[in-house]
């Protein structure tokens, strides 16, 4: 059994999980030992009681990894674990990182500047103008926009990206062969076909249900730099979404709303309680800034290594002003590609963008 096998078995165990999973990966070291361990050696490790043992000894009862193994490939779609170079970096960040991504459709470096949008289903007009515009931006700026799928917000927040020709990542709370609700099945395709991803961590024949949506936000919040709540009433799951950035350290945006509506009840609570409020894109860049580690003197990402890209536009930049149709052509990469490129460079505080599209580099003095 591979690594990747193990892991996949291991998420299927309900009674598991990934926090339980890193206390016994710092005892057995690999996956496969941890399914290969004996029940005194499973009982010794601290937290891992009966319930746990039993489930782990017995998981081929449970776990029919061949048959995970077959969904899979028909499906398309394929496995990244904590253990691969691909995994989002963000989410290795968080206290409980899922141990598995079903993935259909491709992952990105650029999804380590991602920003997610969140908020009700039951969406009024002007929420979902606001969602749809304010993913429509970013996408055309070049940030991956990532939202659940659902019904209403996140339905707009996707549809927003695709007007806009950029990438947009779905994570859904169930498995890859469900797709709810059912009337987005053609987006989520779309989403696929387009060149963004729809991701999970639960296995195939998983439904959405009380638990899994609240699992699903983390890996939202987790997955993005920023979460903007667009609309949501005081017992919306996007204020869930919201409170699991701020725990794992991500900035949290607010758009406000009419004071009588209670859709608007949520995001203001949020406002009051130190959220960004957001009236347009300029206040959501205008903190990204505050999202990257400093040290005393100099951004610590400047230390960073570079992409062939990031490395390519600030050779062309060089020490004068530049426009960005004057990067475009003499790098030859495509518009969307240096918009992020840019933006990257900026965040890392290498470049700096000046009024009419220009830019130039960063003093780092």
């Amino acid at each position: 059994m591979t690594s990747k096998e193990a892991y996949i078995v291991l998420n299927m165990l309900q009674e598991v999980g990934p926090v339980r999973v890193r206390r016994l990966l710092e005892q057995f070291g690999r996956p496969e030992k941890i399914l290969e361990a004996s029940r005194s050696e499973l009982l010794r490790v601290d937290g891992i009681g009966e319930e746990v043992v039993r489930s782990i000894t017995s998981w081929r009862e449970q776990a029919d990894l061949d048959a995970e193994l077959k969904r899979i490939e028909q499906a398309g779609a394929r496995v990244v674990t904590c253990d691969d170079a691909d995994y989002p970096k963000n989410l290795r960040q968080i206290y409980d990182p899922p141990l598995v991504l079903y993935v259909k459709g491709e992952l990105s470096e650029r999804d380590a500047f991602s920003i997610a949008l969140v908020g009700t289903r039951r969406a009024s007009v002007y929420g979902q103008e606001m969602a749809r515009k304010l993913a429509y931006q970013l996408a055309r700026l070049g940030v991956p926009v990532i939202s659940g799928l659902a019904r209403g917000i996140d339905t707009q927040a996707h549809k927003g990206a695709l007007q806009a020709k950029g990438r947009t990542v779905a994570i859904i709370g169930c498995g890859l062969d469900i797709v709810y609700p059912a009337e987005n099945k053609k987006l989520a395709e779309e989403i696929v076909a387009t060149g963004g991803a729809v991701v999970t961590e639960f296995p195939f024949g998983v439904p959405p249900d009380r638990q899994t949506f609240p699992m699903r936000n983390r890996i939202i919040s987790g997955w993005s730099v920023g979460v903007v709540v667009v609309e949501a009433n005081l017992t919306s799951g996007a204020l869930i979404t919201a409170s699991l950035a701020a725990e794992q350290g991500r900035q949290v945006f607010a758009v406000p709303g009419r004071a009588d509506s209670p859709l608007s009840r949520g995001t203001h609570k949020l406002i009051k309680d130190g959220a960004k409020l957001t009236e347009d894109l300029e206040d959501i860049l205008g903190e990204f800034e505050y999202l990257l580690p400093k040290t005393e003197s100099k951004p610590v990402s400047v230390a960073l290594s570079l992409t062939e890209s990031e490395s390519k536009v600030l050779e062309v930049i060089g020490e004068e002003e530049v426009t960005l149709d004057e990067i475009i052509q003499r790098s030859h990469l495509t518009t969307a590609c240096v918009s992020a490129t840019l933006l990257a460079l900026e965040m890392k505080h290498l470049v700096r963008q000046l009024p009419g599209k220009v830019f130039a580099k960063r003093s780092l003095n």
